[in-house]
């Protein structure tokens, strides 16, 4: 399994995560009480589930190795196991950042994502 785990962020939420050097996770984190994440053979579900038709987000590919046992993969959506952050996400586990485009289909545009 990959070690590489993704995030779909609002840009101005990730922009104030950026200046305070850690990220505590969008509203619907907190009150769940952890970060969700998805694998990268979940991410355009998580896409098309979540924020269907929405613009100006970002993907963010963290690292999931360095966020040792505050991270745990847990039983959601139809039974498969998601990666679930219980913390904020220390901005140094961050492997890259992009746009999260929506393409002419209506569809989020996704980069070639690991283990695909």
């Amino acid at each position: 399994m990959s070690q590489i785990i993704y995030k779909i962020v609002p840009e101005p939420l990730w922009r104030e995560a950026e200046r305070d050097g850690s990220f505590a996770g969008a509203p619907i984190d907190i009150a769940d009480g952890f970060i969700h994440f998805s694998t990268a053979g979940q991410a355009r579900e998580t896409a098309a589930k979540h924020f269907a038709g929405q613009t100006g987000l970002l993907l963010v590919a963290v690292d999931g190795a360095k966020l040792g046992d505050a991270l745990k993969y847990e039983v959601s959506r139809g039974g498969a196991l998601f990666p679930h952050l219980y913390g904020p996400l220390d901005l140094n586990a961050v492997v890259w950042v992009q746009s999260l485009p929506l393409g002419t289909d209506g569809l989020h545009q996704f980069p070639t994502l690991e283990a695909e």
